[in-house]
């Protein structure tokens, strides 16, 4: 995968369709969401991240996960590496 086609503001959707989060943009080898598409309750208000090895496919304005959103969402990490 070409991480060099994730762009800010595209909307990160799992395999299933379902909304994910919107690109903040990539750092290394991860997705940084925006702070506003990262969770609810606890995990809301800061950015949460999501591993670029999980991208099945770049279509137009979508970037498309291997794994379904309710799956992908349990693999998002924080900032320092930890898994949510």
């Amino acid at each position: 995968m070409d991480s060099s086609r994730i762009r800010e503001h595209m909307q990160v959707i799992g395999a299933d369709g379902s909304n994910v989060g919107i690109v903040d943009r990539v750092e290394g080898n991860r997705i940084k969401l925006t702070r506003a598409s990262s969770g609810e309750g606890a995990h809301s208000g800061h950015h949460h991240f999501i591993p670029v090895s999980l991208v099945a496919d770049i279509e137009g304005d979508k970037v498309r996960l291997s794994a379904k959103g309710d799956v992908a969402v349990t693999m998002e990490q924080e900032e320092d590496g930890e898994h949510r």
